[in-house]
């Protein structure tokens, strides 16, 4: 279990440095795998299912953020978006929108879609193939605009 040991290094860093941000970023990380590991499966989690996980975490801090940035709330948004940063340092590096385009437009050209009628079989390619590497979201509107066209 590399990402729990890699956690565990990180908070003491942040405990020697007294970096409170980040402190509670990883606590919030290391609360979530000890929360999936003990959700009753008996099975270690895989890296694709950390990789989820801190996905799934990041986002939430985002939305949060947004919503607060909605409401006016700079000093709620700052802790929320660098919860954020410091929880990504543990993910894989992220694609750029070229990149992932490049991967749409493989994929519908092999699966030969045409339209919107066949998004969600292109979705489904494309997000187990970037797992990690892109959000969802980033990939639907990609997904969207190449086959609207």
């Amino acid at each position: 279990m590399g990402l729990q040991q890699d956690i565990m290094t990180a908070m003491k860093t942040a405990m020697k440095a007294k970096d409170q941000t980040a402190l509670a970023a990883l606590r919030a990380v290391k609360s979530e795998l000890l929360l999936a590991k003990t959700s009753g499966t008996g099975e270690d989690l895989s890296e694709a299912d950390e990789i989820k996980l801190l996905q799934k975490l990041v986002k939430q801090r985002k939305d949060s953020a947004a919503i607060y940035l909605e409401q006016d709330r700079k000093d709620l948004a700052l802790p929320e978006i660098d919860q954020a940063e410091v929880i990504s340092q543990f993910l894989p590096e992220q694609l750029s929108e070229e990149e992932i385009e490049k991967v749409v437009v493989m994929t519908i050209d092999n699966i030969g879609a045409s339209g919107m009628k066949d998004m969600g079989k292109v979705m489904g390619i494309v997000s187990k193939e970037l797992s990690g590497q892109a959000d969802g979201k980033t990939i639907s509107t990609i997904v969207k605009a190449k086959l609207s066209n």
